[in-house]
């Protein structure tokens, strides 16, 4: 009985565990509404070890990349972004979609320290609804995109647009990163960020404090790069990272679209009549003899110049063995030829291995008699100086 309850809770396991990994998470989002899906690492590490806690007590806490893509498609929609910033950082999809329509997003987990993989299926439904008429957008400079993506911070930024709007009803439309749009790297200091942008849309009009940004005075200070100073009344921004660039403020009234160019106008689909057509003339004559001598004759006569002029240096600059010899010290010369002779003596020993041991290998000894002699009394010219006198210096000075 117990061995029938154990393979009960391990099947029960595995089905469970099998139905998490081929369930689809759907989604439905408006048309031009902000979306945003965070890849938490808690629910794929669970994924990659499901029984570590149950029965060891530990879970682990691993490095993870997520890699996401349209199924049966190599990239993302045009519409969705992915962002992580670091291994041990959850990551996020988001964008605003622009038309109606269904995506199937696969999310692939890597874990770094085991290598295994998770996947995950995301289905996204986009439904058509009306864009909303009145939309701005502000630059925060003290924001990043992963740091704004999170729902509590984008709940804060929402909340102090709507003091500044005079308006609750509010709906972030998009969130983009200055990246995106140019924007330079930020150094890795603390305090350098790279800057976000973000869309704030409404069925009211826009407020007193915004519509300052399409005054004269105010575009004329921003052309001049002057710091532009936040209009009385208007500071609604409770912390610091929300407060926005004046002088990148941007109000869209989409009440006021412009008219749709006229339809153009279609013809008969003949060509008017213009006469017959002339064929151009046949081109003058040429004369190519002056190409031919750049191209030819020009590199024929440089070779030759070159070839003359190294057979000079090969050639008519050798001093020859005479006069060689003539320039050469005594003693240096007769050191060569004696090296010379011991070397042909060895050649012909070679060729016969039962000759007696040469007489170059005796200490000293007359080359024509064979008998030995005293150093000082041998008619070859000494090759150290010292052996003739042994009292001289033979430093260099």
């Amino acid at each position: 009985m117990a061995g029938c309850r154990s393979w009960v809770f391990f099947l029960t396991i595995c089905a469970a565990a099998l139905c998490e990994a081929n369930a689809e998470i759907k989604v439905t989002i408006p048309v031009g509404r902000f979306f945003t899906y965070e890849l938490l690492r808690e629910t794929f590490q669970s994924d990659f070890e499901p029984d570590s806690k149950l029965y060891t007590g530990h879970l682990y806490d691993d490095p993870m990349v997520f890699k996401c893509n349209r199924q049966n498609y190599p990239d993302l929609p045009e519409w969705l972004r992915l962002t992580q910033r670091h291994p041990y950082d959850n990551g996020f999809l988001y964008g605003t979609p622009a038309s109606p329509g269904k995506s199937v997003i696969e999310i692939h987990a890597i874990n770094k320290r085991s290598y295994d993989a998770a996947r995950q299926i995301l289905v996204i439904k986009v439904t058509a609804e009306k864009t909303l008429p009145y939309q701005a957008e502000f630059f925060l400079k003290l924001r990043e995109i992963e740091k704004v993506l999170p729902s509590s911070v984008r709940d804060e930024i929402k909340q102090d647009v709507q003091n500044l709007w005079d308006a609750q009803a509010l709906e972030i439309v998009n969130v983009t990163s200055a990246l995106d749009r140019g924007g330079r790297v930020p150094l890795p200091l603390p305090g350098h960020y790279e800057g976000v942008y973000v869309k704030v849309g409404s069925e009211e009009n826009f407020s007193r404090c915004l519509l300052r940004v399409t005054t004269t005075e105010h575009q004329k200070q921003c052309r001049a790069g002057a710091e532009v100073e936040v209009p009385k009344g208007c500071r609604f921004c409770r912390i610091p990272g929300n407060c926005i660039t004046w002088c990148k403020t941007q109000l869209f009234d989409l009440t006021k679209r412009k008219p749709a160019p006229p339809a153009p106008t279609m013809g008969s689909g003949v060509l008017e009549d213009a006469g017959d057509f002339s064929p151009p003339e046949s081109p003058p004559s040429r004369d190519f003899f002056p190409d031919y001598m750049v191209t030819v004759i020009v590199p024929l006569v440089l070779a030759i110049v070159l070839c003359l002029l190294l057979a000079y240096v090969m050639f008519g600059r050798r001093e020859g063995v005479a006069k060689r010899n003539a320039r050469t010290n005594q003693i240096q010369l007769y050191h060569h030829h004696t090296i010379h002779g011991d070397a042909d003596e060895l050649r012909n020993m070679a060729a016969e291995r039962g000759a007696p041991p040469p007489l170059s290998t005796r200490s000293m000894f007359n080359s024509r008699t064979g008998d030995r002699a005293p150093p000082l009394q041998s008619d070859s010219i000494p090759l150290i100086m010292a052996q003739h006198d042994p009292y001289s210096d033979t430093l260099p000075r």
